[in-house]
């Protein structure tokens, strides 16, 4: 009895040894391979993200292309940098040259602020508030920037620091819109792949886990960030043949709270109301912006219902409140981490109570005769 007793203390000994080891190995190689692809995840995951999104675009013009991928995949990227980059990197341009002038006047007390209408103290509640504030800064400017410190000097600091990172994100976004390109010339292999992984991770439930995965995807990036990001450029474009100081800041604060879900009314309308108190432009310009910055302003009342939860299962409130409690916790990235993991757990959740009610029902069912 006791020489059996140690044979198996031997075996099991060896082979918790032998497990531990072949652990120890894998959490190693998964270190390593995460050191080594850490500075490529963020512009990877942003690929990822822009090919999913622009996939079925790709497969239309795919197929009229004769089914050429790769070709269809070239087009459409420099297609995209032509139609968006171009814009979106003239916004960034004049948000960057409107942040480090406006540091330069403060640094050299060279700054001037146009005084205020009479009209502006007629504003309600917050009117003579205004007024005098406005008043102060437009006669006494260095006074003004004096009465704001100590503070002052941070936000400019960070403001100055966005400016940069402004820069970074428009070339992260051409960066991850060229690998996006690439990952939809072998979108088909792709695909192929991750249906196994998630065969894998989930068994028969993985290929309907990936749809569902897809679809939020493409919901959330056409439906909250690229309804933003269109109403965004159209604003800012707007604001920049206008005449508008700041066009490019304006657009960033656009897409910011398009976002965040709060209407651009914030920040159209009181550029519409300085076009018409304080701009030189002609009556027949004012109007034409004007119609023009409503129309884009409130575009996205009609371009979100019918894109945000397009072909998604899990119901639209789910996608929104996933997209923003996920952008809350870790960044734009959320947006699309926090939607997908909602989405999934609600499409988890409803299938088992639906497999508890079908088991109770059958249980309930008499027995045929």
């Amino acid at each position: 009895m006791s020489t059996d007793t140690g044979v198996i203390r031997k075996i099991l000994s060896h082979d918790g040894l032998d497990l531990l080891i072949r652990f120890g190995l894998i959490v190693v190689l998964v270190v390593l391979c995460d050191r080594i692809m850490g500075p490529f995840w963020s512009i990877l995951i942003w690929a990822l993200i822009l090919a999913i999104a622009l996939y079925p675009l790709h497969q239309r013009l795919a197929r009229r292309m004769g089914g050429r991928d790769g070709r269809a995949a070239t087009v459409l990227v420099l297609g995209l940098v032509l139609i968006l980059g171009i814009p979106a990197a003239g916004l960034t341009t004049s948000f960057v040259n409107g942040v480090f002038e406006v540091r330069d006047r403060v640094e050299n007390d060279a700054l001037a602020i146009p005084p205020p209408e009479e009209s502006v103290a007629d504003w309600p509640v917050v009117g003579e508030r205004v007024y005098a504030s406005w008043q102060f800064a437009a006669t006494d400017t260095a006074g003004f920037i004096e009465s704001l410190q100590p503070h002052f000097g941070e936000v400019a600091r960070k403001v100055v620091a966005g400016a940069r990172s402004a820069v970074g994100a428009a070339f992260l976004f051409l960066g991850a819109l060229i690998i996006a390109g690439i990952m939809m010339g072998y979108g088909k292999s792709g695909h192929n792949a991750m249906e196994r992984i998630f065969l894998r991770l989930a068994g028969d439930n993985g290929p309907g886990i990936l749809t569902l995965c897809i679809a939020t995807v493409r919901s959330v990036a056409v439906g909250v960030l690229g309804v933003a990001f269109i109403q965004s450029v159209l604003l800012g474009v707007g604001f920049m043949f206008a005449g508008v100081p700041a066009a490019g800041l304006l657009a960033i604060i656009t897409l910011m709270l398009g976002i965040l879900q709060i209407p651009a009314a914030v920040v159209f309308l009181p550029v519409v109301a300085w076009m018409w108190m304080g701009s030189d432009n002609s009556v027949v310009v004012n109007v034409v912006f004007t119609v023009y910055l409503f129309i884009a302003g409130l575009s996205d009342n009609v371009l979100k219902p019918l894109l945000l939860g397009r072909g998604v299962d899990a119901p639209m409130p789910v996608i929104l409140m996933g997209a923003l409690g996920g952008m809350f916790t870790a960044g734009f990235i959320g947006l699309f981490i926090g939607a997908v993991g909602l989405a999934v757990g609600y499409q988890l959740f409803m299938a088992w109570v639906d497999r508890g009610l079908a088991r109770r029902d059958l249980e309930k069912t008499p027995p045929a005769p």
